[in-house]
C-alpha cells in the first residue's frame, strides 16, 4: 500500500505535501517571470493577486517557498519581493538590514 499523503518536503521550515500542490514548471515558470517584470512592487498577496493566470494559494507557495530557496527571489524589511538572480549579488545583499530571507 502506497503511502503518498505522508511524504512531505520540508522547505522554508514549512512542511509541504509533494503530491497536493506540486506545480508544473510552466507555472514555476510564470510566477517567476512575472517577479523579474515587477520585481519589488509587490508584497506576497498582491502578487499573487495580480498574477496573470490563476494559481491555487498553496501552490503559489509552493512556488514562493522553491524561488526562495534557490536564491531567485528575496523579500525587503517591508515585505515587498524583489528579483535576485545572480548568486553573486545575493551573497552581497544578503546580510543587508534591508533584506529579510
Amino acid at each position: 500500500m502506497e503511502r503518498r499523503a505522508r511524504i512531505t518536503a520540508k522547505l522554508s521550515g514549512r512542511k509541504v505535501s509533494v503530491f497536493a500542490r506540486s506545480p508544473t514548471l510552466q507555472t514555476v515558470l510564470m510566477v517567476e517571470d512575472f517577479i523579474d517584470e515587477n520585481s519589488g512592487e509587490y508584497k506576497k498577496t498582491e502578487l499573487f493577486h495580480r498574477l496573470p493566470h490563476k494559481v491555487m494559494w498553496q501552490t503559489f507557495q509552493v512556488i514562493m517557498d522553491y524561488l526562495v530557496s534557490i536564491n531567485k527571489i528575496a523579500y525587503d524589511k517591508e515585505g515587498y519581493i524583489v528579483y535576485i538572480w545572480n548568486p553573486a549579488f545575493f551573497k552581497k545583499v544578503k546580510n543587508r538590514p534591508a533584506i529579510k530571507i
